[in-house]
């Protein structure tokens, strides 16, 4: 008999064999049955907790195939969070108001998930302008890969003068004709003096970091994802820098499924980190809510494009392939999966190269191997990629870049950017994510809406009616095609037998409301392992216990966040929430 049943749904199974029903069993984490009322309800029994749907759109719990959710997790407490802003004049009073909360000793920081396109005025903020509405408090502000604002505070926090030292492999801190720093930082185009500068600035203590991490899945579950595969990213070293998400798992308090790759921190060092991480884990190590998946999404520093489409298109040194090959040699050998960023044709075709000629009788096709990216590459490449056994990730990352994506290669090039009808005509495992949070934002209703619409964070138009994905299509690759690239098939990614009871209960019917309305659901309510992890509005008293309270000058609880909405925005002023 059943632990918990669920009826009088619309259930979107993502299972072809049974693609809709109204009711769900579960029963010890996992999914019992699935299907009508009558069936279902002949489950239950005297112990057994049933709840009525009401009538409301039920999908399997969202998979995000590429995000850096663990290093989020970390920071999610000391964000603000302009994914929705309106407009530039919204995100500076944000700025402000927070500005008048944050004690001595802690920074103001915007870091990813916002575009000027999405603003009224379609341009960036000033420096000035950042000075002005937070002359005291430091403010970190960091635009894609291409900028990152430091406010005259935080230059004096850092010690940052006409005489600091430039320690960036690439890219530069303006001046002015004295020398002195500006506050405007500059990728050209790898985003490391960006991050370094974020880097040097306070964090929180290790308990503070379990509450922020706490909070962000809570946000994610509030969305409806369920799953996630981190692809770490700079600054964040394994092992020492992994200890919250370990402990959150040793407490069986991870409310978000996490498999994660392992990402070389040292150029010219890479093989040495591998070998040193072969030795204290392997792949598939952990359980069924943390694991160790593979390697990537760097691989060797000198194999990595980089996506500022604001700047002409990097060339990969000459020396890529002797750094990359022994790499992968090393870690095939010792049988890693492997996912590698990759943004242009020009470099996936070198890349691919070297992959092929070291893969061959190494098992490489066995080993769910993951390309990320590709916003240009061709229908030969996606092939190749099919033919090496290999899968895709795409993400949403143009969605945030249109304006200088065309700026740059014109409009017809912005028409075929990203071409993920093609990718799923390669024959190709494909799947979705966000490669949250530096760029874009981790709200996965963001990139669905993309892919279903062609539209930029703007508006603006970026793929024709051709190019745009159906629904169904869309759903399916934040769905049932994620488990692959995790080797996870057949125990997530639908509402089927025997499968992880991850289920979220949508607050709007996904295939019915108008195509702009997608970007605004959220989850009433989402399990986890058959766990009511999240729920509101018409499942409120289902609501599971809150996360210990974040630090009072936290803006979450203040600003909101997506999943976690809590203020709004009237004109320029802050408006408590109802």
């Amino acid at each position: 008999m059943a632990d918990m049943i669920l009826f009088n749904g619309k259930v979107t199974t993502m299972d072809p064999e049974q693609p809709e029903a109204t009711a769900i069993a579960l029963k010890d984490g996992l999914i019992l049955e699935v299907g009508s009322d009558a069936d279902i309800l002949r489950l239950k029994s005297a112990g057994t907790e049933v709840i009525d749907l009401n009538g409301q759109r039920v999908i399997p719990g969202l998979i995000d195939s590429h995000t850096h959710i663990i290093r989020q997790g970390n920071n999610f407490a000391m964000e603000l969070r302009w994914d929705h802003v309106p407009s530039l004049a919204d995100g500076l009073a944000m700025l402000k108001a927070q500005a008048q909360r944050t004690p001595a000793g802690q920074w103001i920081r915007v870091v990813g998930g916002w575009s000027a396109d999405q603003f009224a005025e379609k341009r960036l903020p000033t420096i000035d302008e950042i000075n002005a509405v937070a002359p005291e408090v430091p403010v970190y502000v960091l635009h894609l890969y291409d900028r990152a604002w430091l406010n005259k505070a935080a230059l004096r926090a850092l010690g940052i003068d006409k005489h600091f030292y430039e320690p960036f492999v690439s890219g530069r801190l303006e001046r002015d004709n004295q020398g002195n720093p500006t506050g405007l930082a500059m990728a050209r185009p790898n985003a490391q003096p960006l991050y370094a500068l974020l880097d040097m600035a306070p964090k929180l203590d290790f308990e503070q970091q379990i509450t922020s991490t706490k909070h962000y899945f809570r946000a994610l579950n509030g969305l409806g994802l369920t799953s996630a595969l981190d692809c770490a990213g700079g600054f964040l070293n394994y092992p020492d820098d992994y200890g919250v998400i370990s402990e959150l798992n040793k407490r069986g308090e991870q409310t978000v499924r996490i498999g994660y790759q392992l990402f070389a921190q040292r150029p010219l060092f890479e093989l040495d980190d591998f070998k040193r991480w072969n030795d204290i884990v392997k792949p598939d190590q952990g359980d069924d809510y943390l694991k160790c998946v593979g390697a990537g999404e760097m691989l060797v520093a000198s194999a990595y494009d980089f996506e500022d489409f604001s700047y002409p298109r990097p060339e990969l040194p000459k020396r890529m392939e002797g750094d990359l090959r022994p790499v992968l040699e090393f870690l095939l050998e010792n049988g890693w999966p492997i996912r590698f960023h990759c943004t242009y044709e020009e470099s996936a075709h070198r890349l691919l190269t070297v992959l092929e000629e070291v893969g061959r009788d190494k098992g490489l096709e066995e080993l769910n191997w993951i390309f990320d990216h590709g916003e240009t590459i061709s229908e030969s490449t996606m092939e190749w990629v099919t033919r090496l056994g290999g899968g895709i990730s795409y993400q949403n990352r143009i969605a945030f870049q249109a304006t200088a994506y065309r700026d740059r290669y014109g409009e017809a090039a912005l028409n075929d950017v990203m071409p993920v009808k093609k990718m799923m005509a390669s024959g190709a495992p494909i799947a979705a994510g966000t490669d949250a949070t530096r760029v874009s934002s981790y709200n996965p209703w963001l990139a669905i809406h993309w892919a279903v619409s062609g539209k930029g964070r703007g508006g603006d138009v970026i793929w024709q009616a051709q190019n745009r994905l159906s629904r169904q299509d869309a759903l399916q690759h934040w769905t049932a095609a994620g488990a692959w690239f995790s080797r996870e098939q057949g125990k997530k990614g639908q509402i089927k037998a025997g499968q992880f009871a991850d289920i979220a209960v949508l607050d709007r019917d996904y295939f019915a409301i108008p195509e702009d309305e997608i970007i605004e659901i959220e989850a009433d309510m989402t399990f986890s392992g058959g766990k009511i992890v999240h729920a509101k509005g018409p499942f409120a008293d289902h609501a599971p216990a809150p996360p210990p309270e974040l630090p009072d000058w936290s803006p979450v609880p203040v600003f909101g966040a997506p999943g976690a909405s809590k203020g709004r925005l009237s004109g320029s002023s802050l408006v408590a929430a109802e």
